[in-house]
């Protein structure tokens, strides 16, 4: 785009001569600036709630826009090389709904690595589209799935001529990337659309020395959790388009399906500041976060019994490059379980990670970091191995096989069900979700086949504590099944 200048921020602006003018406010949010809600306004600061506004001419229309959220999005498309860019206010989960939505009707095949986000799942269930799995590559030693290859790409399309779409994720949660761009041309080639989701990839797109994203391998649409990454508030999220293979207006529409008609400006103010900031001062924050993050994993490798994993993985089956920011540090030889790690940081030393599992913690490093943290997480874990007498750790050597899809998550998702008891469950379809959250990667889908191995994995998880979500009984005793007999 032209004459496009990155410096300025039209809604961001707009809200603050709103606040400025001293609109007397007659419309909603209710607490009409804060004084309905003293309690709040109080500990957060009346700015923060003089912001809490709503549609009307001068702050534009969030399902419609042709003003100042209009010309913010235009910006937005601009950073991120895209030509067509949406705000998002219900996360990036909504993201990745609307584009399969958009991409697919009832009955049309897109091919999802098995490791997606759950919000893939809610995709098809609205969609009706027909989900072909594709296993991603494991890396048994870390106990972790990596992305997918491009062989097996290959070899899914030889087997499903008629596929519609082509999922991916850019990165994984643990920073793994697939060949993005070799994948990309060989779905093109089919005339299959690429939808990407770059949940945790959002700050890629400013510093040459991450892996390639989205927009620049020729993608057609990918969602971005600026929240994560980029420096928004939590749930604020974009929507980028790289062609207009679909069209832009089908896109929006489906949008105005899902998402509230009642946007937060606060979260888009986020938006259309951070966008500055990252395109502004971006490259040079991320320089220095990837020298503070480099550092520390270094002196992490210099602790015994820990393993910080990075770019040295690169080239192995799964992982064709690799997200510096994202600080996996595998803890089996202390001992520990992952789980157990994070509540020991956070107990302990008043650290939290963003997630754990069997065999390792992970922590996020973004532009917000200052080296003083990673000092606090160097010494915390050097401390932790100094009290511990190293040993090996019985890790489990494998993720569960993913099960097979027996119905489809539409028609699953209608039937109807019963509850019975975990254990009384293989052989039986399953009737709803179970994850492990985060990173809310499934270890069942509804419409699959509950295995033995499946159940024993569910228990190892219980057994740890850790999170499960997806499933009516909150302990997972039991499980909703297809009542198909």
């Amino acid at each position: 785009m032209k004459n496009i200048d990155q410096n300025l921020t039209p809604l961001f602006d707009a809200v603050k001569k709103y606040i400025d003018d001293e609109v007397i406010p007659f419309h909603v949010p209710g607490h009409k600036h804060g004084k309905g809600i003293p309690e709040l306004m109080n500990y957060l600061g009346k700015r923060v709630l003089n912001m809490d506004v709503n549609g009307m001419e001068d702050l534009d229309y969030f399902n419609n826009p042709t003003g100042v959220i209009y010309e913010s999005e235009r910006l937005l498309a601009d950073a991120f090389g895209a030509q067509k860019a949406f705000f998002l206010v219900n996360g990036t989960t909504s993201g990745i709904q609307a584009m399969i939505m958009s991409a697919c009707k009832p009955g049309d095949k897109i091919i999802i690595p098995r490791n997606a986000h759950k919000s893939v799942i809610g995709g098809i269930i609205l969609s009706g589209a027909v989900p072909i799995y594709v296993e991603p590559e494991i890396n048994e030693e870390l106990g972790i799935a990596n992305g997918i290859t491009v062989e097996k790409i290959e070899n899914t399309i030889k087997s499903h001529p008629n596929v519609k779409a082509l999922f991916l994720i850019n990165p994984t949660y643990y920073g793994f990337t697939s060949d993005i761009k070799t994948i990309v041309e060989i779905a093109h080639s089919h005339d299959i659309l690429v939808l990407v989701d770059e949940a945790h990839g959002s700050h890629m797109y400013f510093h040459e020395d991450f892996p390639l994203t989205a927009m620049k391998s020729g993608a057609d649409m990918s969602t971005l959790s600026m929240h994560k990454t980029g420096g928004s508030l939590t749930q604020s999220s974009v929507l980028m388009m790289g062609n207009t293979k679909i069209s832009p207006d089908k896109v929006k529409k489906t949008l105005n399906l899902i998402y509230t008609s009642s946007a937060s400006y606060l979260l888009m103010c986020s938006l259309d500041v951070a966008r500055k900031h990252m395109s502004i001062k971006g490259r040079e924050l991320l320089e220095n976060t990837l020298q503070m993050v480099r550092w520390a994993r270094d002196e992490i490798n210099k602790i015994e019994g820990v393993y910080a994993f990075g770019k040295e993985l690169v080239g192995y089956p799964g992982c064709f490059n690799f997200d510096e920011t994202k600080l996996g540090i595998n803890v089996r030889n202390l001992g520990y379980t992952g789980y157990e790690m994070e509540s020991k940081l956070r107990k302990e030393y008043n650290i939290q990670i963003e997630l754990a599992d069997l065999n390792n913690i992970l922590a996020i490093a973004s532009i917000g970091d200052v080296k003083e943290n990673f000092e606090a997480l160097i010494n915390s874990l050097k401390d932790i191995s100094d009290k511990t007498k190293i040993k090996p750790y019985n890790k489990i050597n494998f993720l569960p096989k993913y099960p097979d899809s027996i119905v489809s998550p539409r028609e699953a998702y209608y039937m109807k069900k019963k509850l019975v008891k975990l254990s009384d469950s293989e052989g039986e379809i399953a009737g709803e979700i179970v994850m492990a959250y985060p990173p809310g990667i499934p270890v069942i889908c509804i419409g699959e086949i509950i295995t033995k191995e499946i159940i024993d994995y569910i228990n190892i998880l219980k057994g740890e504590n850790c999170q499960l979500q997806g499933t009516d009984d909150p302990l997972v005793d039991y499980i909703k099944i297809l009542d198909i007999k």
